[in-house]
């Protein structure tokens, strides 16, 4: 299976985080799943990608290349696919990928996370969409969510995502649907 991953690429972000992503990147590359991610070498994407390269495990970078001049990115892809724009690379998230984890992450993970859970509303993926919300990051985001639904700005999202709080509850989700 490839698996989505969407996180921040910030290298600012504490270790408690990171670590997280880099032991789902091993639990990825031991299952035998292909990571698919948005190619950065920091913060929550490149703590992943090494924990799948540290277990030989596959992985499929995507990202403009002018995405360089803000981060690194990552040599130890398989492939690594360069696009010419943002919206690009979001399209072929989605043709490159069969399930999706949000991870922590800023302005970018939220516009990944909100545009994959539209095309789920509206019938044009039918993948896993799995918020790993690690140490109560998305909380607040649910606390909104909910919300939304309750002023009837939103039907109940429980079909179109969701949330784990572990790496074992991720897979649960993956290998039992």
């Amino acid at each position: 299976m490839n698996i989505c991953f969407y996180g921040s690429g910030s290298q600012k972000i504490d270790s408690k985080y990171t670590d997280e992503a880099y032991n789902l990147g091993r639990a990825i590359a031991l299952k035998g799943h292909c990571l698919v991610f948005g190619g950065g070498d920091t913060g929550m994407m490149g703590a992943c990608a090494k924990g799948v390269h540290d277990n030989n495990g596959k992985s499929i970078g995507i990202a403009p290349k002018w995405m360089a001049d803000f981060e690194p990115l990552c040599k130890d892809c398989e492939t690594f696919i360069y696009v010419s724009s943002m919206d690009e690379r979001k399209n072929k998230f989605v043709e490159n990928s069969d399930a999706y984890i949000i991870s922590p992450g800023g302005v970018g993970t939220f516009d990944e996370f909100f545009e994959i859970v539209t095309l789920k509303k509206l019938n044009l993926i039918d993948d896993e969409i799995i918020v790993f919300n690690i140490y109560g990051f998305y909380d607040k985001m649910f606390e909104m969510i909910d919300e939304m639904v309750e002023k009837g700005f939103l039907n109940k999202p429980d079909k179109i995502f969701k949330t784990a709080t572990s790496i074992d509850e991720i897979f649960e989700y993956l290998e039992n649907e």
